[in-house]
């Protein structure tokens, strides 16, 4: 499975503050996006934090506070809002850091991902909110056991001088959308959060439901954040050695990375801030969102086998194939799985989910160890009764017999939903022959 390709150098996935769409889940972004142009490009974009009377004074910061505290240029843009609510917090705000959070609440994440629901609806963001879950987790490694050394999912992607690599160019604007969500909900981490927005957007854009866990420990202090450079491009010199790279460092094979990159069926690309696509398209031209940039599929916030199939059969020169795109079904490892999900969604839905799910937990630390299941499984339906599959010798029994069987069946406290514990046909003689027996008496 994968996190979808970038570029560090010439790959840049900033969406503009009106519409987050313009994402990719994982994209490479332009090295060029500096701390001088992501911040502001970030006070463009209108910060929208809730503000419900009676909120704890203790409640968690947000991360747009960690950058009013890491930089003089952040501080001057967050001081400059108008919203009397902005000044409150930049008057509460003494640090980076944020408060040691341990396990989220079952409750609270619940009624978060309602409102990351909502938000999809309005703002069409499903390729921005994958894209803040994967790079979060995408930094980890598995030759590092110490945590948070080790990166992975920990809410670290909130801090400044992380969402200053190049990869992650734009992120600013996820963290936009779900601060008020994290600010209403302040008993969910931000790793947990992040995860929580990325498997939320990939099902209500019609993907499988992903397995997820929660219970994930933040970081507490940019010092914690992994450096950079752990992300994947998107036109290295060997795209499969690349992705190989980048996922066997993470303890991911062959088939989810291949499985991963058909997230890529959401999102577009912009080459003003990329260097990758086209500046429109006639399926990008009138938005969702502000138009233009060219997605991977006609489709874009649709998920489905689209990606594979397109890049396939390659027949439209509107819909964009990346290096690692094409790799897909180039090098003879991965197309194994790119045919096969190019042909059965079903798979790749089974194989995506299972991924994903895998991808979210990489590095996190739970509290607690075993995670926190918001979602219970699955109840099976109970076995029917089918009073059909009895039979008197060759001859099928009667629609009235069976019926006639069923009433006394569930006579006896039995139902479709409750077998009998005993015997059921001995039940039923042991009532004829007690009512042969009484009528016997009775004629006596």
């Amino acid at each position: 499975m994968q996190l979808l390709p970038l570029q560090p150098q010439s790959f840049s996935w900033s969406p503009p503050p009106s519409a987050s769409t313009a994402t990719a889940p994982m994209a490479s972004l332009t090295g060029a996006a500096t701390a001088s142009r992501l911040l502001p490009s970030a006070s463009r974009a209108r910060l929208s934090l809730s503000s419900s009377a009676g909120r704890s004074p203790a409640s968690p910061l947000s991360s747009l506070r960690c950058l009013r505290g890491s930089s003089p240029l952040a501080s001057r843009l967050f001081l400059s809002q108008r919203r009397p609510s902005m000044h409150l917090l930049a008057a509460q705000y003494s640090g980076a850091a944020s408060p040691k959070c341990a396990a989220s609440d079952p409750e609270q994440l619940k009624g978060a991902r309602e409102e990351i629901k909502e938000l999809l609806k309005t703002k069409f963001c499903h390729p921005l909110l994958v894209r803040l879950g994967w790079h979060d987790a995408g930094t980890y490694n598995k030759n590092i056991e110490e945590w948070p050394k080790r990166g992975g999912a920990n809410g670290s992607l909130r801090f400044e001088i992380e969402l200053k690599h190049a990869a992650n160019a734009g992120l600013v604007n996820a963290l936009k959308l779900i601060e008020p969500i994290k600010e209403k909900y302040p008993s969910v981490t931000y790793a947990d959060l992040f995860q929580l927005a990325g498997a939320t957007a990939i099902e209500e854009a019609g993907g499988p439901k992903i397995p997820m866990k929660y219970g994930r420990v933040d970081v507490s202090k940019p010092e914690e954040c992994p450096e950079e450079g752990r992300l994947p491009d998107a036109g290295p010199p060997s795209p499969a050695n690349h992705l190989r790279e980048v996922f066997y460092r993470m303890g991911l094979n062959d088939k989810e990375i291949v499985a991963l990159s058909g997230a890529h069926t959401l999102g577009r690309s912009r080459p003003e801030r990329s260097g990758w696509g086209k500046p429109e398209t006639k399926y990008t031209k009138d938005g969702p969102g502000a138009p233009g940039g060219q997605s991977w599929t006609v489709q874009w916030l649709k998920f489905d086998n689209s990606y594979f199939k397109d890049i396939k059969e390659r027949k439209d020169e509107d819909l964009l194939v990346l290096p690692t795109d094409g790799v897909l079904f180039e090098d003879p490892s991965f197309k194994v799985y790119a045919e096969k999900y190019a042909e059965d969604q079903e798979a790749f839905f089974k194989d995506y989910a299972e991924a994903h799910a895998k991808l979210s937990n990489l590095g996190a630390k739970f509290d607690p160890p075993e995670g926190i299941v918001i979602d219970g499984p699955a109840k099976a339906a109970p076995e029917k009764f089918v009073a059909a599959t009895y039979s008197s010798g060759k001859r099928e029994l009667s629609d009235a017999m069976k019926q006639k069987i069923r009433a006394e069946y569930e006579g006896f406290g039995g139902s479709p939903d409750k077998p009998l514990q005993s015997n059921y046909f001995l039940n039923i003689i042991i009532v004829i022959a007690a009512l042969a027996l009484l009528s016997s008496l009775v004629v006596n």
